[in-house]
């Protein structure tokens, strides 16, 4: 199936009272202008190229951050075993 059937188009045109030539004219105006805002394959591959980097790079922050957080609620979770065995046991440690 055609995005545009020119010849339909054309047809159309005629039977609405244009001559040949105008609605001919007509006709390539509007199916270039089409033509011209459709995507390309090369398009396509590009807007898949730039979204697979977003993605990766948002994955990758993601993962550094997660990292990073990790590593807080880890060191955290530390200090609160090691405090509660100190007052469980009674040894207190000053910094």
């Amino acid at each position: 199936m055609a995005l545009f059937d020119t010849l339909r188009a054309s047809r159309r045109l005629r039977e609405a009272g244009f001559d040949e030539a105008k609605a001919a004219a007509i006709v390539s105006t509007v199916a270039d202008d089409f033509i011209e805002r459709l995507a390309t394959k090369v398009d396509l591959q590009q807007l898949e190229a730039r979204l697979v980097e977003r993605i990766t790079h948002a994955e990758q922050s993601l993962e550094q951050r997660m990292t990073i957080r990790m590593g807080v609620v880890a060191t955290a979770a530390t200090g609160v075993i090691l405090a509660a065995i100190g007052i469980a046991t009674g040894v207190v440690v000053s910094m």
